[in-house]
């Protein structure tokens, strides 16, 4: 296990202590600040059109995961109605991602679908897009059985992530192409047992590749999230090698990092989308963002000290 791969593991189960939790939400907020757009929509959406006006799309996601009322479901449903109603009238360019879990899928599954179907057809109406983000594996089948139900229900506008390290990815992405769901592809950014999840960092790789180039070889449209430059050179090669145009796919990155190649992808006339992530909840968020790797600790450190 190479070292990169034990920090990562070694930093999502201390964050995971409650004692640790405690004190990095009581002393963590003006850290988590660099990755996390505000607290409120409209501090937000004044991002979002300050990143559209340097060519950089968006998605918008209001932070939260874990709850433990299906009212509290009802309150992320509702924040996201208004979120899509805000995007329309500011004229931004920006999806909306959010969360099965805080939409109520722990806690029952038809309430979920309800609350999540609510914002897709919002979503419609406003000629948008709705994405589920993928959060660990006991979500992982109900995630791509509620948006399959989405599409089944006419609400075509809904699509999911797929996490490449899980053994069960290539098949998933397989299924999803059959069955025209659009997806972000991603590496995976949860901490899972060797049963579920590929270990090695080259064999995640690997799978990453794979999953892409099934797409881009169908002409299938896509997002590749990743912040690894090897992938992001290695997809603009194949695509150039294969005759695929620049916005046969997108780019996307994380609010807060790589902000400059993030402009300068835009430039280069590849179609790059910010995540852009705001609200309260950012414990969670934030240490995922940091487990991802040490460089993203030592940057968040570096902003400490300035």
């Amino acid at each position: 296990m190479s070292g990169n791969e034990l920090y990562r593991k070694a930093l999502l189960t201390i964050s995971g202590n409650a004692i640790v939790e405690k004190l990095s939400k009581k002393y963590g907020k003006r850290l988590a600040g660099k990755f996390i757009a505000g607290d409120t929509l409209e501090q937000a959406l004044d991002e979002t059109a300050a990143l559209n006006e340097k060519g950089i799309l968006v998605t918008l996601d209001h932070l939260g995961e874990g709850i433990s009322h299906l009212d509290e479901a009802a309150g992320y449903r509702e924040e996201y109605i208004r979120m899509l109603d805000g995007i329309a009238r500011r004229g931004v360019q920006s999806h909306v991602s959010l969360k099965p879990t805080q939409m109520g899928m722990a806690l029952d599954t038809e309430a979920c679908y309800r609350n999540v179907r609510a914002v897709a057809a919002k979503a419609k109406e406003s000629k948008n897009f709705v994405r589920l983000d993928m959060e660990n594996t006991p979500y992982t089948q109900a995630t791509i059985d509620l948006v399959l139900r989405l599409h089944q229900d006419g609400l075509t506008n809904a699509g999911t992530v797929l996490q490449a390290y899980l053994h069960r990815s290539v098949k998933d992405a397989e299924e999803m192409i059959r069955k025209r769901v659009k997806l972000r592809l991603v590496k995976g950014a949860y901490k899972e047992t060797t049963e579920h999840a590929i270990q090695s960092k080259a064999g995640v790789i690997d799978n990453f590749k794979t999953m892409i180039r099934m797409h881009l070889d169908k002409g299938y449209y896509t997002a590749i999230a990743s912040h690894d430059d090897a992938i992001i050179e290695w997809v603009k090669q194949y695509a150039a090698d294969n005759r695929i145009p620049k916005d046969a796919f997108e780019f996307q990155m994380l609010y807060g990092l790589r902000m400059s190649d993030q402009e300068r992808l835009a430039q280069e006339g590849y179609r790059i989308r910010c995540y852009v992530p705001y609200g309260t909840m950012w414990y969670p968020y934030y240490t995922r963002r940091l487990a991802e790797k040490p460089a993203n600790l030592m940057l968040v450190l570096r902003h400490m000290f300035h």
